[in-house]
């Protein structure tokens, strides 16, 4: 079930109404319920997938919980982790990477001359397998870290690990922020008209991100990446910056109705992205982009390994780790590998070339608007240049694509309306650079005035905030892309 469908439409007010008039103590088995036939709604064999990983951890919770109150044995304490992480990410190689290790094994094979060949499996990865995964693993570190009392009541913790709003693309919440919440939903004041118009405004502007600007771009994109080789150096680089912008408003879209429907509900999701474009860094932007897997990353891989308290070496050496992992869980392909490969050598490189910096910019004006206008387009640029290799259908591709970019220059396509015949018309394009213009003063309000556009809303008059909503409806339903037969688009992460 999508967020930018008609079933959609129909689940969830249903889900509302009811949750709104039962009985309190049954809130959160409801919304068990319903997460569940969300989650059903793509295939109701997934079902036991999710459910197998929340008994794991659950038990797993349990057993440390117990070994605390006898034997406070911290071995068996981490053979408990040990186990549950097998079965958990055994679970999600065998789904996910699987077929990609037998296909490079079967390469390496051919090479030493091996003709015996290993058949794939071929199976269909289940949608928000990743999520979810991390989202129970990250339960199971907070309990053994003692950052979170077990949660005794398997419902209550079901719930945690299925939460509709945001169990197949995020954020992956922490067992901090959400449990306490689950746990004392039965106290929420249903009824609060500025919550509730908070979160509408967030879903309202959510598919706005979707269906205006990221599946329009997502055509010229998808005309040019699927063909790359007819086109040159323009139109590639177009499609690439598109690209960016695309994928920013697919993802953020997802995260930004998942905040909006859970606010309406009384739950408060944690922010997933924080105007990324912005940033004057590599660093910042993994602080402002999918926040959620980022800072999970940070926690439960990159701070174990030693973080930044070890030498400057160990620590290159575990950001590298912590991207190539990074980039492994978005996807079994190469591409992403060197995509995150590409994110830790801006880092390293960042770091390494940091005091010479400091020097050649000594008497510069590093406080300047100029200055940091300079780093946000250094910054954009190396970050776009990284997203060729996520989105290339392959290595090889990533690698010709870059090549004609600089081989192949032909601007005069910018000035014979050759464009237009790349998915978008004259029209289509205008549509698309006005809500480019709009995304644009939305995410610079929230980077200077540190405010989200609900937020900001509420401050002003309730005839202007009324414009501001009715306008973006306006927007979707008269310029949003549809598919045949009015169908809604994927949402990209939902591959991941």
């Amino acid at each position: 079930m999508l967020f930018n469908s008609y079933h959609f439409l129909l689940f969830f007010p249903i889900v509302v109404a009811f949750y709104f008039v039962m009985p309190k103590k049954a809130r959160y088995i409801w919304l068990l319920v319903t997460s569940y036939y969300f989650y059903m709604s793509w295939n109701v064999k997934y079902a036991i997938l999710i459910a197998f990983s929340t008994l794991c951890t659950y038990l797993a919770a349990l057993a440390i919980e117990k070994i605390n109150t006898t034997t406070k044995s911290t071995r068996q304490k981490k053979l408990v982790i040990a186990i549950t992480f097998i079965i958990n990410l055994g679970i999600l190689f065998s789904f996910k990477y699987l077929d990609f290790f037998i296909i490079n094994l079967n390469e390496i094979l051919s090479v030493i001359n091996v003709t015996a060949q290993i058949k794939s499996f071929d199976l269909l990865l289940p949608v928000g397998i990743s999520f979810y995964t991390f989202q129970a693993l990250s339960y199971i570190m907070d309990v053994y870290r003692d950052d979170i009392k077990v949660e005794k009541n398997v419902f209550k913790y079901a719930l945690f690990v299925s939460f509709f709003p945001q169990l197949v693309a995020g954020p992956i919440e922490r067992s901090k922020a959400l449990l306490p919440q689950i746990q004392q939903v039965h106290t929420f004041k249903l009824w609060n008209y500025d919550r509730i118009a908070q979160g509408c405004i967030l879903i309202v502007w959510g598919l706005f991100q979707k269906m205006v600007i990221a599946d329009r771009a997502a055509i010229f994109v998808n005309t040019v990446y699927d063909s790359y080789w007819r086109f040159g150096s323009v139109e590639l680089i177009m499609a690439n910056v598109l690209f960016a912008l695309q994928i920013y408003c697919d993802f953020a879209s997802y995260s930004m109705i998942a905040v909006g429907t859970a606010k309406v509900m009384g739950f408060e999701l944690m922010e997933n992205f924080n105007t990324p474009y912005f940033s004057r860094s590599i660093k910042e932007f993994w602080q402002r982009w999918h926040i959620s897997l980022s800072t999970w990353f940070k926690d439960y891989l990159y701070i174990p390994l030693g973080g930044n308290r070890c030498s400057k070496p160990r620590n290159y050496f575990n950001i590298l780790v912590t991207f190539l992992a990074s980039g492994l869980w978005h996807g079994a392909s190469w591409g992403f590998i060197i995509w995150g490969g590409l994110h830790a050598f801006y880092q390293v490189l960042g770091s390494i070339t940091l005091p010479i910096r400091k020097k050649l910019f000594k008497k510069a004006k590093t406080d300047s608007f100029s200055f940091g206008l300079g780093q946000m387009l250094l910054t954009f640029i190396l970050v776009d240049f990284a997203w060729i290799f996520f989105r290339a259908p392959s290595l090889t591709d990533a690698i010709n694509y870059i090549y004609i970019i600089f081989t192949k220059w032909n601007p005069w396509i910018l000035f014979n309306d050759s464009i237009y015949a790349l998915g978008l018309s004259q029209i289509e394009w205008s549509v698309l650079i006005y809500a480019m213009v709009v995304l644009f003063l939305v995410d610079l309000l929230r980077y200077f005035k540190k405010q989200t556009l609900d937020a900001c809303l509420e401050k002003e008059c309730l005839w202007f905030r009324w414009f501001v909503i009715i306008l973006l409806m306006a927007s979707v339903f008269v310029f949003g892309i549809y598919g045949t037969g009015f169908e809604p688009s994927d949402f990209i992460y939902f591959q991941f």
